[in-house]
């Protein structure tokens, strides 16, 4: 090998392995190591754990990416990716799964689109092929469409019951969260086709929209289900102040924009910022890997560039503790891995897959 071999040949190797150093950091419970994954992805936005150990992490640019289990981006993305709007806020959003995956291998999108009146929200439902999604069918838009590029919330979860919930923000426009006619601002629950069930709580009120589930909401970023109660907790972006993560309860009005309830009426906030943070993706951790973190809840910050972990008893917080402020960037997304780690989604246009696992030693 002559010398300019020799001298490449360790870019090389860093190169193949696509990532930063790892880092260890100390946290109030464990001894954490920080490793970047996987690199290159233009402002990743949703993620999700496929049962072979790879994962889909969508861009808000419009592609759609399977990465390997130990951070190998494969390339291409894979085809059949609706046409998005990615402006501003706008894009490819979240992935997740059918609770049936394993029978059907059904994936769900959220994306931004343009149609009749603008822009909105739109969810497609399709199957996962090796190189591809196939079979697409859109099965919820937002009505109304409407110009601004912003607000479009786009978590997407499913319940205990195999219900999917999808998280709309409210456009940039504060009175839409209070209309029963209009999707934004709203928690839409559907079935796996996208009908309505039928105990959906507004459905049978003349105009209103059979699809929403709870009202109220200016740009609900995180959605997750306690591993106990199994009820949906989210978290939800604040204007200037008040920035909080929510329970979720049927029928429910969050009480966006202020003035519209009393502030009685209004279901009380789990916790909650201010000045604010901007949260983002939101997770539970339930494993062992971590057991002073077991029963806790994690969520990324977008203003901040943190994770912030609320140390729970039961639903009730007891301590706040905020982590890697400065040392990533903007979190957009945070999952519990099937491997009992935690996984972190950096919103930039070199934007990054983290895994946090327990430090050796």
């Amino acid at each position: 090998m002559n010398w300019k071999a020799w001298f490449l040949l360790p870019l090389a190797l860093g190169a193949l392995a696509g990532c930063v150093p790892a880092q260890t950091i100390q946290t109030e419970a464990h001894a954490v190591k920080v490793t970047v994954l996987t690199e290159g992805l233009e402002y990743p936005w949703g993620l999700a754990f496929l049962p072979d150990g790879r994962m889909l992490v969508t861009e808000r640019v419009g592609r759609l990416r399977i990465v390997e289990a130990d951070g190998a981006l494969r390339a291409p993305p894979l085809r059949g990716v609706p046409q998005v709007d990615a402006e501003d806020h706008g894009g490819l959003l979240d992935v997740a799964l059918h609770p049936r995956f394993r029978e059907n291998r059904l994936i769900y999108l959220s994306y931004s689109a343009r149609g009749e009146g603008g822009r909105g929200t739109e969810v497609l439902r399709a199957r996962l092929s090796e190189h591809a999604i196939e079979d697409a069918t859109v099965i919820f838009r937002l009505e109304p469409k409407s110009a601004s590029p912003r607000h479009y919330g786009s978590r997407l979860l499913f319940d205990a019951e195999g219900l999917l919930y999808v998280t709309l923000g409210d456009r940039r426009v504060a009175a839409r969260a209070q209309a029963l006619d209009d999707h934004a601002g709203k928690i839409v629950r559907l079935r796996d086709d996208g009908t309505a069930p039928a105990d959906n709580p507004f459905g049978n009120r003349g105009t209103g929209k059979r699809e929403i589930f709870t009202l109220g909401h200016r740009n609900v970023q995180g959605a997750a289900l306690h591993p106990i109660t199994r009820r949906i907790w989210i978290s939800e972006h604040g204007e200037d102040t008040n920035d909080r993560v929510m329970v979720l309860a049927k029928g429910g009005n969050y009480g966006w924009p202020p003035g519209s309830r009393n502030p009685a009426s209004v279901p009380p906030p789990v916790h909650a910022w201010t000045p604010t943070i901007a949260p983002s993706g939101l997770a539970f951790y339930s494993a062992d890997k971590f057991p002073g973190w077991k029963g806790d809840v994690f969520l990324g910050s977008l203003k901040d560039g943190m994770l912030v972990r609320l140390k729970l008893e039961g639903e009730r917080v007891l301590h706040e503790e905020r982590l890697l402020k400065g040392l990533l960037g903007r979190i957009r997304d945070v999952r519990a891995g099937p491997d009992g780690l935690l996984y972190l989604l950096v919103d930039d246009r070199n934007g990054k897959l983290v895994r946090l696992e327990p430090a050796p030693g």
